[in-house]
Parts: structure tokens; sequence; C-alpha cells
């Protein structure tokens, strides 16, 4: 019996020093790979389509009223400078230039008769045959009838521009780009009748969104290729910014001139690949974010405890591979990228560099 006594303190004692060796053992820490936070220069950078258009573009329009009659070329039409394009019906202004030029014809009778009368009278005058009274009169109505002329003149000048106005003419080579008007319709004097694409230096046009210029103008070197080719890349530099934002789309107009068109025709879409002007920040992997009750957060070693921290931070901007962090860590701060999914606030860490 008492052997059996013996025997339960014995076990009894080995067990209570198992247990004290067990609690003494202290867990292994967690290793994980970090990345220090450095200050590094980025630009942020979007890819953005547009389409490639003239240089110059202008609204081909009549001068005057009237309904159209003829119409010789459509949309992708090639143009002439000079070449006419449409007619409007022109009866009127027909007559307008007959009746100008009758005026005319009697003004230049009325001129030459007053100009014989005018050439008498001097004549007479200077032999004292009619007195001073008749000659003043003459020539008064010579200067009377050679104002009439010029005025005459000026009307058929007049009214033959207005029957030149009634045929519509490329004012340059090109191509037409867009149509407003059919036969038969009536137009009015100015409304746009054609499009015309000037040839020439092309543009590739771009609506960029108006939070890309927050931070200021984008990089004038802008990188464009053809959708359907983006091998067929071009560098090209920004030529224009539009001052105003269009309220339909939120969205600035960029025009980037193209010394080299590539062969790309009127109309093709094309990639613009724009950038910001360079900035400042530190740029994380995506592998070292972590969550801290729904918001953005990274863990940080602290060197001295050797311990993780989870920080909750800022994000300035998402990117492909990486993000900017605008406020949480700073310079030289040790950033998990690897291991982060097993760690808890205050946990023991080895770390290695990445």
């Amino acid at each position: 019996m008492q052997s059996f006594r013996l025997l339960g303190l014995s076990l009894a004692c080995a067990f209570l020093t198992a247990c004290e060796e067990k609690a003494e053992v202290a867990p292994q820490p967690q290793q994980v790979r970090v990345v220090a936070a450095a200050t590094t220069q980025y630009q942020p950078g979007a890819e953005i389509t547009g389409e490639v258009k003239a240089r110059i573009q202008t609204e081909l329009s009549f001068r005057v009223s009237g309904r159209v009659i003829e119409r010789w070329i459509d949309v992708g039409s090639r143009v002439r400078a000079g070449q006419v394009l449409a007619r409007l019906n022109d009866t009127e202004q027909q007559a307008d230039v007959s009746v100008a030029r009758a005026a005319l014809d009697s003004a230049r009778a009325v001129a030459k008769q007053k100009t014989l009368a005018f050439a008498r009278a001097k004549s007479l005058v200077q032999s004292q045959a009619i007195a001073k009274q008749v000659f003043d009169m003459a020539q008064k109505e010579l200067l009377s009838a050679q104002a009439a002329l010029d005025a005459a003149e000026a009307a058929l000048a007049t009214a033959e521009d207005s029957l030149s106005y009634t045929e519509l003419r490329a004012d340059a080579d090109g191509i037409i780009t867009a149509r407003g008007i059919e036969v038969g319709q009536v137009v009015s004097a100015a409304q746009s009748a054609f499009t015309l694409a000037h040839d020439g230096q092309r543009d590739a046009v771009f609506d960029v969104f108006e939070a890309f210029f927050l931070n200021g103008r984008p990089s004038a070197d802008v990188r464009v290729a053809p959708l359907a080719g983006r091998g067929n890349e071009l560098h090209a530099n920004v030529r224009e910014v539009s001052p105003v934002i269009d309220i339909r789309g939120g969205t600035i107009r960029i025009k980037v001139g193209l010394q080299d068109d590539g062969g790309w025709p009127l109309g093709t879409t094309v990639v613009g690949k724009i950038q910001s002007s360079p900035r400042q920040g530190i740029v994380l992997p995506f592998n070292a974010m972590a969550s801290d009750k729904g918001g953005t957060a990274v863990w940080l070693v602290n060197t001295e405890h050797h311990t993780a921290t989870l920080r909750r931070i800022s994000v300035d901007r998402y990117r492909k591979s990486d993000f900017v962090v605008a406020d949480g860590i700073a310079p030289n701060d040790l950033v998990v990228t690897e291991g982060g999914k097993f760690l808890r606030e205050g946990q023991a860490v080895a770390w290695k560099g990445k």
C-alpha cells in the first residue's frame, strides 16, 4: 500500500514538473518580410482613348439664305480649294444683278450726257456766251451724275457678290467630315452646311477627367498609339489644354500635336498615355495592405520591442501594382509585406528585408 502511495506521488511530481517546463517555453516569433518605407518620386498616369482630328477644321456655310437645289459632295469626299460644293436657287439674285446692270447703264448714259453738257458750258462761259450760273449748274449736274454712276457700280458689285454667295465653295484642300444640308432644304445664312478638315498637321484629341488636373497640368510628353495597333506608338507633345471644363462630362479637352501622323486617317481611335507632374510620396506594394475595422492599414515592426503594430493609413492613389501613402507612416518605418495575415497586435516578430 505504501508502495502505491509513493508511486502516485512520483507521478504527480513528474506531471507538475512537465507543466512548469511547458509554461516556461516562450512562443516562437512570427517570421515576416519587411520593406523600409522611403519617399520616392512618382508620376500618376492614365491611359485615355481619343480621336485623330485635323488641326484646322472649319464650318462652311452659305452667306445668304435660300433653297438648296444642288449638292455635289458628301461626308468623306476629298475637295480642293475653290471647288463648288452646293448651290442655292439664285433666281432672286439673278434678277437683282439684271436690275443693277440696267441701273448702271442708265447712270453711264446720264454721266456721258452731263459730261458733254459740262464741256459745252465750259467753252461758252469762256466766250461769255452764257452766264456763270449756267456753267455752275452744269458742273453740279455732272458731279451728281458721276456720284450716281459710282453708286450704280457699287450696287452691281454687291448684287454680283450676292449671286456668288449662292454657290458654296471649299476654302482649302481637305476632307468633308460632316454634312448638315440636303437638296430641297431651305437654309439660313451662316447655317452650317459642311465641316471641312483641312489637309496638313493632325492632332490627337482627348477628353481627360477634371480630377487628373487637381495637381497641375499634365506632363508635356504623351505616348500615342492606335487602339488597333498598340505597338505603333509615337511620342508627341501637348499642344493645347482647354481653359474650360465640359460640364456635361466633367472633362477637359487636350490636343496633342502629331508631328508624324503615322498614316492614321481622320477619326482613328487612339490611346494616349498621359502623366501628371512628378510628385513625392511613399510607394508600397499591394501585399503590404491590411485592414483595420474596414479602414486601410499596414503592419509596422517595432524594432525596439520586436513586435508588430497595426497602423491606419490614408491612401493618395491606387495604381496597377502598388499604392501611394498620403499619411500614417514615415520614412524608414519597417512595413510588413509578407506574413501580415498571421499577425495580431503586439505579437513578437522576426523579420527579413525584402
